[in-house]
């Protein structure tokens, strides 16, 4: 159901403290994290392997965990060193440990075959940590299939009608076509749209006098990482002209927390120079607002799905790259079971009559 050789989002830097034990469930695992004495972040299966109790419910003893149940000791390996009352510690007492790192404030967790975790397979989600970048960092849950929400990330059509008085504000985003090409592990799509009013989240960084030339770039990674460029310019300026630009770069990832929910990870960076931080606090609370919509109707979509999951979805022109990425991401799931590439769903011959409409 997932592709598992990747890294997951498991968590925002901050949202692990210094000196307390955090949980957070990834593709329906339990995961433990804590920092050692020295700052590092260890991630442990959230689950003693004595009674099975979750280990989030015991605490944290300098660079070791003890279970709150029966007082195992565990260290950051996963390894236990103590259980009260016994002189010896059985070679397999032990709970799973997970690879982890951290990147521009981002926690990721590998899924996969610890020895096929690959530091250059992480997603380049710079302005999460780039001093030239000013953004609040959000969060969101979901009650509702990880996959649904990457093909409305996938399709900014929708930002026409979904956010219309929000991302949108007009009905030429939906109109215009979008390129798609193939990236390492991705698709990246390109959507332009010339001479339109500004959308109204654009007020909380820059008052515009006229219509913009808009631009969405992005990258869609494995496992749901967006990376994209977006931003407007009054259409009178020359291109490259970014002087009474808005310009932002936005971060966004989608992790199963199982089959049916899902965590969302999200920031929208502006140029530090183009104002103090009210800016980015205004445009947050925009995005929050926008966000919103998308999640009751994303929400919405799923519990039609939910009443009727026989009944089957019509493809269109801005599908493509919904289909593409699903395509993806079957391949990935088929190569890592030893399978032939399955079909995506939906299935590859509704691909082709995707671009036939095109």
């Amino acid at each position: 159901m997932f592709v598992r050789n990747c890294w997951y989002v498991i968590a925002w830097d901050h949202e692990v403290p210094p000196d307390a034990l955090f949980t957070r469930t990834v593709l329906g695992e339990a995961i433990l994290l804590f920092r050692t004495e020295g700052g590092e972040i260890t991630a442990l299966r959230d689950r003693c392997c004595h009674r099975l109790a979750p280990l989030s419910k015991g605490r944290k003893e300098g660079d070791c965990v003890r279970c709150g149940y029966h007082g195992l000791l565990f260290d950051a390996t996963g390894r236990c060193i103590e259980i009260p009352g016994s002189e010896t510690v059985p070679a397999k007492a032990r709970v799973q440990r997970y690879p982890v790192t951290v990147k521009n404030k981002w926690v990721f967790v590998w899924m996969g075959d610890p020895a096929k975790a690959d530091l250059a397979l992480l997603p380049d989600n710079f302005s999460c940590d780039d001093p030239g970048w000013d953004y609040l960092p959000g969060y969101l849950h979901y009650s509702t299939p990880q996959q649904l929400i990457c093909d409305n990330l996938l399709d900014f059509s929708h930002l026409s009608y979904v956010h219309e008085k929000t991302l949108g504000g007009t009905t030429a985003i939906a109109q215009a076509r979008a390129e798609i090409e193939n990236v390492p592990r991705g698709i990246r799509v390109t959507r332009k749209v010339h001479d339109v009013p500004p959308p109204p989240y654009y007020k909380a960084v820059r008052q515009l006098p006229g219509n913009l030339d808009r631009w969405f770039i992005y990258d869609f990674l494995l496992p749901g990482t967006l990376l994209m460029h977006s931003g407007g310019r009054p259409v009178e300026d020359a291109e490259g002209d970014m002087s009474r630009a808005v310009r932002l770069h936005s971060c966004q990832t989608v992790t199963p927390e199982t089959a049916t929910t899902t965590h969302y990870f999200f920031q929208q960076g502006r140029r530090v120079e183009e104002g103090d931080h009210s800016i980015a606090e205004a445009l947050y609370k925009s995005l929050l607002v926008a966000f919103e919509e998308d999640r009751a109707m994303i929400t919405a979509q799923s519990q039609a799905i939910d009443a009727d999951p026989e009944a089957p979805m019509m493809l269109l022109a801005m599908d493509a790259a919904v289909v593409r990425f699903r395509k993806l991401v079957a391949e990935a799931i088929a190569a890592e079971n030893g399978e032939p590439a399955a079909p995506a769903q939906p299935a590859v011959r509704e691909e082709r009559a995707a671009r036939s409409i095109a």
